[in-house]
């Protein structure tokens, strides 16, 4: 247990954690400091944090009703209005929790909370309509009157992006006639996603995945110079960004910015946002990021890749990249990442140190099923010279006096677009001209 002063223009919260036989201490603290995270980005400033140890979950309150006695009775006391549970807590627990909790503390388990995280941060028509079915989905089981004082006298933390006070008490039919016009909508903007994957199916494709708050979006900017936003938040962006970037050969990609991961990010989040992770489906390479600086990168990376099991994206080519390597003072740390995943790219994105090396390994993925060919392109055909230079890397040029003598990298498929092109303009021709 540890107890913090209070900010008095915030809400003030209690975390509560349960250690169970087969759980490690070390695990749960860390998943503890997250929460206080998470609680700091949705508002709430944690002041104390109890763990309890448990051999087995209680089924009425999770944590024996004597001992939620006893954290309402610590609440009360330091004056908190929020108690916020480190794992998702079933419908049962929840109600019990509340009654013992009475009116004036709200209680909250991960889950609501970050999807009240989400909730502040939906900015797109499409972000709002996933954030609003995940919370549809949530709340389904949970929706008793009981809530409705909740709704009506207190707000703030974990309040939000949900059905709104005056909506509170209606019944399970109109919330699932919701749901079914939440996943209509989805389905919708999926087909539109879709498309637009299809427009870009030629072009290689990147996609940011991480821990949230590693530091994609920074990444985005300095690798493309996108105005993409920034906050020193976790979940800070849900909109999967988009943009291009030309390397220094002149190749050119599409990288994508996706929502960040997180320790036990909820199922149905997860379901919701499958169109927006769909991005990092259709690549052809994944940069795994992860926080260098933040202490507890092997948790981190285990997120990801259990993130990306479950979304079956983990068989798809990757590179670790370790970020904000210029916020890690102790330098023992930064050897031991080094042995550890000799493999690893070490950059820092916002000082942009290193980049340079990011792009090297990036291109040689590129380019290792590269062929390079000569084109002898007559003056009547440079038409067609706008398609090879945007496609393919002009190694030499040689004009001589009826021709250009070119030399190209390229992918295989562009070299035969580009050969099919040419042998349809010189049958074209020779079909003019009578031959």
């Amino acid at each position: 247990m540890y107890t913090v002063p209070k900010d008095i223009n915030r809400e003030s919260a209690v975390t509560v954690a349960l250690i169970q036989s087969d759980d490690s201490i070390q695990r749960v603290m860390e998943e503890l400091e997250e929460l206080r995270l998470l609680a700091d980005t949705a508002g709430a400033e944690v002041v104390d944090s109890i763990v309890q140890r448990r051999k087995e979950v209680d089924p009425a309150t999770y944590i024996g009703s004597g001992k939620v006695k006893e954290i309402v009775n610590q609440a009360v006391e330091l004056s908190c209005t929020l108690i916020i549970f480190n794992d998702e807590i079933t419908p049962t627990q929840l109600k019990n929790i509340r009654k013992i909790a009475g009116e004036d503390i709200k209680v909250l388990d991960r889950t609501g909370l970050i999807l009240d995280i989400f909730a502040q941060h939906a900015r797109t028509k499409e972000a709002k309509t996933q954030v609003e079915l995940a919370h549809m989905q949530y709340l389904l089981p949970r929706l008793t009157r009981m809530w409705t004082h909740l709704e009506r006298q207190m707000g703030g933390v974990g309040t939000r992006g949900g059905p709104g006070e005056t909506q509170i008490e209606i019944d399970r039919r109109l919330i699932m006639k919701r749901i079914t016009q939440l996943k209509s909508e989805l389905e919708k903007i999926d087909k539109q996603r879709q498309t637009q994957l299809q427009n870009r199916k030629e072009e290689f494709r990147v996609a940011l995945v991480g821990y949230t708050n590693a530091g994609k979006s920074t990444l985005m900017k300095s690798l493309t110079g996108a105005d993409v936003y920034i906050r020193d938040q976790l979940f800070a962006t849900l909109d999967t960004t988009t943009r291009k970037m030309e390397f220094p050969k002149g190749t050119k990609i599409l990288i994508s910015d996706t929502v960040g991961f997180i320790h036990k990010l909820p199922h149905d989040l997860v379901a919701s946002f499958k169109s927006t992770l769909k991005e990092a489906a259709e690549a052809n390479l994944l940069l795994k990021l992860v926080d260098a600086s933040s202490g507890q990168v092997a948790h981190h990376i285990q997120t990801i890749e259990e993130v990306l099991m479950s979304i079956q994206l983990d068989k798809i080519e990757s590179i670790l990249i370790f970020n904000k390597i210029d916020q890690v003072t102790d330098q023992t740390v930064m050897k031991q990442l080094k042995i550890e995943y000799p493999q690893a790219i070490f950059i820092s994105a916002l000082r942009q140190l290193k980049l340079n090396e990011l792009v090297d390994v990036i291109q040689n993925i590129i380019e290792k099923d590269f062929i390079t060919h000569t084109f002898k392109i007559r003056y009547s055909e440079t038409g067609i010279l706008d398609n090879i230079y945007s496609s393919m890397i002009v190694l030499s040029r040689n004009d001589d006096d009826d021709a250009i003598d070119l030399k190209v990298r390229g992918k295989k498929s562009d070299m035969k677009s580009v050969k099919d092109k040419l042998k349809e303009m010189r049958t074209g021709l020779s079909e003019t001209l009578g031959i």
